[in-house]
């Protein structure tokens, strides 16, 4: 909001020295010492390289134009330094006045987008023939921040979970159904038993080639619709999709599409077709290949053996999302390791014409243990997602009882599962999205530091208060009125105001981290005012309101942008 604020008056100011103001917009920073300002700018400096001219006079020439445009008298300050900078300080009747507009707002002052996209979102997309695991943690929750936040900013988001539903491993399955199954035990937990099958496979389809081509085989069966492998593919799907959703359903995530490889397989041969046709595809070795610049090998879309791949499910997808929804944006929330995949699918989908169609491979780094490798178990298995969420809530479920003499018996269960589960999704967002993580469930749990349970712990403080207090959060606060009467109490105004710049920037590059880096900061500025400003024992009833006040919007803050972060809150911890 303060940031939207000053571009806006500054813009036609710039636009005076530059053809490209918006290029020079985003030197507006947050000044790093307070005793600067609250904002300063260094454009100064860069127009005077193209303009010949000394960075001091632009800034200075500026300067006088920003106080004349300044009629809102938005700030107390406003001054040249250093070889150039613009320093801008608030005015204290400005921060009060913007703040009390959006005190009783429940969107808190974030307006809609007055440019609504449609986004599609494809994100978690697991291979449903094994239980999710580790690996599918970040595009899952990161994924579904991201759908949140755009939904929120007013855009129309279509979340896609393009499940593996179809192709090389249910020929695998297949093969080990009709070789190796054990009936008593797929009858008691028949995810487990498909799962221990694929494995048992691939260790042998390794060892022997002749086992490798009967599951090639049994897949191409299954593809051109073999009534017994179409039959035990649909007997398998109903287990697997309810292991997944259950899985879902703990983290409180849903889609608007669930659309397996398996629903595009009628639309693949038209695809090749449609490449050859435009002279993309070419046979190469008794494949069909889309060569393209800047990749040493062929994009494949069908093997010799006229099997389909991948890229050609993929362009099938586009093609359905194109017709079905009109997507101003595709974006693909899947890890660095495909990328060179996405590259050549993107680069494919623009020769077929789509220009103007914004395509995105939203990519992220690797779950890693403490030795700095994979995060795998002790057995060398990739950890399950289940067993993970399992493990953060038992540790969440001690650290309260050991802890907490204000949660009521009956409530325990359900505040230790939101508190795991939190910290969980939490330790994953809050990291930049491109950088590997080392998993550690005592960071992510502790009371301390950029966490969920640090989260949550600042908003059950709030809620306290409330409590002592005896006044409903709930209530109607448009009598209380809000004084600025010591520095912390300024501070966290700020931080408070900044709630839309931290979700455009969020939504800027698609991180959500940028999200959860504000809420910290806005907690950490609540742990100073807390500690600076008594609420219920302040000097008399209109500060201790105006305070309360404060409390308020900081809960209502951290209550939203954790949910937009598919975070749950706790009332007491």
């Amino acid at each position: 909001m303060i940031r939207t604020k000053i571009e806006s008056l500054l813009a036609p100011i710039l636009a005076e020295f530059t053809d490209t103001p918006e290029k020079y917009l985003g030197m507006l920073t947050r000044c790093n010492d307070p005793k600067f300002g609250d904002y300063q700018a260094n454009f100064a400096m860069s127009l005077a390289k193209t303009q010949g001219k000394n960075p001091r006079e632009i800034a200075s020439s500026m300067l006088s134009n920003i106080l004349a445009a300044d009629t809102e008298k938005m700030f107390a300050k406003v001054e040249v330094a250093g070889p150039g900078f613009l320093n801008f300080t608030l005015s204290d009747d400005w921060i009060l006045h913007a703040l009390t507009d959006i005190s009783h707002d429940e969107r808190l002052g974030v307006l809609p987008t007055d440019s609504p996209r449609t986004i599609i979102l494809d994100y978690s997309s697991p291979n449903v023939a094994k239980p999710m695991h580790v690996g599918h943690i970040r595009s899952t929750v990161i994924g579904n921040a991201l759908y949140r936040i755009l939904k929120f900013l007013g855009h129309r988001v279509i979340g896609d979970n393009h499940l593996g539903d179809w192709g090389t491993q249910f020929g695998m399955i297949i093969y080990g159904w009709k070789h190796f199954r054990d009936e008593n035990a797929f009858q008691q937990a028949p995810v487990t038993e498909l799962s221990r099958l694929y494995r048992l496979v691939r260790e042998k389809m390794d060892a022997d080639e002749q086992i490798a081509d009967a599951c090639r085989k049994e897949t191409e069966r299954l593809h051109s619709g073999d009534s017994e492998n179409l039959a035990l593919w649909k007997r398998f799907m109903p287990f697997c999709l309810d292991e997944i959703n259950r899985v879902y359903d703990r983290l409180d995530i849903h889609f608007d599409e669930t659309l397996g490889e398996s629903f595009y397989n009628d639309r693949l041969p038209g695809i090749v077709r449609m490449l050859q046709e435009k002279g993309l595809a070419t046979e190469s070795n008794g494949a069909m290949c889309v060569f393209l610049p800047g990749h040493e090998n062929p994009m494949i879309v069908q093997k010799k053996d006229g099997a389909y791949l991948y890229a050609t499910t993929d362009l099938a997808t586009i093609e359905y999302r194109l017709e079905t929804f009109s997507p101003d944006t595709i974006l693909y929330v899947v890890d660095h390791r495909q990328s060179e995949h996405f590259e050549m699918l993107f680069q494919t989908v623009r020769l077929l014409g789509y220009e103007n169609l914004e395509l995105r491979h939203v990519r992220f780094g690797t779950v890693l243990g403490e030795d700095r490798r994979p995060f795998k178990t002790r057995s060398g298995d990739t950890v399950g997602l289940e067993g993970l969420l399992d493990e953060a809530v038992s540790r969440a479920r001690a650290i309260l009882m050991e802890n907490s003499t204000e949660i009521p018996p009956e409530k325990m269960e359900e505040t230790a599962q939101n508190i795991g589960i939190a910290a969980l999704k939490y330790a994953d967002i809050s990291q930049n999205r491109e950088s590997d993580y080392i998993f550690s469930y005592d960071k992510m749990l502790a009371m301390n530091g950029n966490t969920a349970t640090y989260m949550q712990y600042a908003y059950a403080r709030i809620q306290s208060i409330f409590t002592k207090s005896g006044v409903d959060p709930a209530t109607d606060f448009s009598h209380m009125v809000l004084k600025l009467t010591h520095p912390s109490e300024r501070a966290l105004s700020l931080e408070l105001l900044r709630f839309s710049e931290a979700l455009e920037a969020a939504v800027k590059d698609y991180r959500p981290n940028f999200l959860s880096a504000y809420l910290y900061e806005l907690a950490n500025c609540y742990s100073s005012f807390f500690e600076n400003c008594p609420v219920l024992r302040a000097e008399n009833e209109e500060v201790r309101n105006s305070r309360l006040l404060l409390c308020n919007m900081t809960a209502r803050t951290i209550s939203l942008g954790l949910n937009l972060l598919g975070i749950h809150v706790v009332e007491r911890m």
